[in-house]
C-alpha cells in the first residue's frame, strides 16, 4: 500500500493506492470515491478496495476536499470542489505506466460524480460504477428539501444547519445548476448501479430513471439492504465482481 497525497491546486487530497498480490506486469487500476460525510475508511469502501485487489485490480481510493485526511473544511465542500478534486485524481491516474485499464467507482455523493466525471471524460473510463448514487441531490437542491429540512431554495443563507451538520449555502446554489441526466448521454460505456431497495437516502426512482438514461447500464437492487450495504455487503461486492468479469 502507498500512502500520499494528490494537489489540487494547493488542496491535498490524501490518497491510498493499493495492488493486487500477485500482480506481474500491467493491471486495471480502478479509483475508489466515498460519499457525503465519508471518508475511505468506511467499511462499505474497504471491502471494495480489499474485493478489487483479490480479483487483480489495483485501488486507488481518495477522500475528497473536506473529508477523512485532505485538507478545506467540511462545511465548504460542495460539488462544484469535488469535480475538480475528481479530474485531478484522473490526471494522476492516467499518469501510471502500470494501468492497462481504468475504472471510476463511487458511492453515495461519489456516485453522483462518478455520473458526471464519466460524462466529462467518458475516453477515460473502460467501465463506471456508481454505487447508492446520491442523484437526488439537484433535485433537492432545487426544491430545497435538504435532509428533512425546508430551505428558500430562492434564497439559500450563507451557512445552513443540517442537524448536526454545517453547511455553506453554496453547496446548494452550486448542487442547483447540475443535470446529471445530460452526463448520462455522454457516457456510452458499460455502467453498473447497484442500490440497497431500502436505501433511506436515495429514492429508487432515481436509480431507474438513471439505467434508462445510460446506453448500457446494469441496475443490481439488492433486497432489503440500505444506503450503505450494512445487511448484505458480500452482495454489493459480488455485483461488482461479476460486472468486472464481464466489463
Amino acid at each position: 500500500m502507498k500512502e500520499f497525497y494528490i494537489n489540487d491546486d494547493g488542496i491535498r487530497l490524501h490518497a491510498k493506492l493499493d495492488m493486487p498480490a500477485d500482480r506481474s506486469g500491467k493491471c486495471p487500476l480502478v479509483i475508489v470515491i466515498h460519499g457525503f460525510t465519508g471518508h475511505m475508511e468506511e467499511r462499505h469502501i474497504v471491502a471494495l478496495h480489499e474485493t478489487l485487489n483479490e480479483n487483480g485490480y489495483a485501488s486507488l481510493r481518495v477522500d475528497m476536499y473536506g473529508h477523512g485526511k485532505s485538507e478545506g473544511e467540511f462545511k465548504n465542500h460542495n460539488i462544484f470542489k469535488w469535480i475538480n478534486n475528481a479530474l485531478c485524481v484522473v490526471d494522476y491516474a492516467k499518469k501510471l505506466d502500470f494501468v492497462s485499464d481504468l475504472y471510476l467507482c463511487g458511492h453515495s455523493q461519489g456516485g453522483f460524480l462518478t455520473t458526471i466525471i464519466a460524462g466529462m471524460r467518458p475516453d477515460d473510463f473502460k467501465a463506471i460504477m456508481p454505487l447508492s448514487p446520491a442523484l437526488m441531490i439537484p433535485d433537492s437542491a432545487r426544491k430545497g428539501e435538504v435532509l428533512g429540512v425546508k430551505i428558500d431554495p430562492d434564497h439559500y443563507p450563507d451557512e445552513i444547519d443540517l442537524y448536526h451538520l454545517k453547511l455553506s449555502g453554496d453547496y446548494f446554489r452550486t448542487a442547483r445548476l447540475l443535470h446529471p441526466e445530460e452526463s448520462m448521454h455522454l457516457y456510452h460505456k458499460p455502467v453498473l448501479i447497484v442500490y440497497g431497495e431500502k436505501d433511506p437516502a436515495v429514492p429508487i426512482r432515481y436509480v431507474v430513471d438513471a439505467q434508462k438514461e445510460y446506453d448500457d447500464c446494469k441496475l443490481v437492487i439488492i433486497p432489503d439492504d440500505d444506503h450503505g450495504y450494512s445487511l448484505h455487503l458480500d452482495e454489493m461486492l459480488k455485483a461488482v465482481t461479476d460486472f468486472l468479469k464481464d466489463n
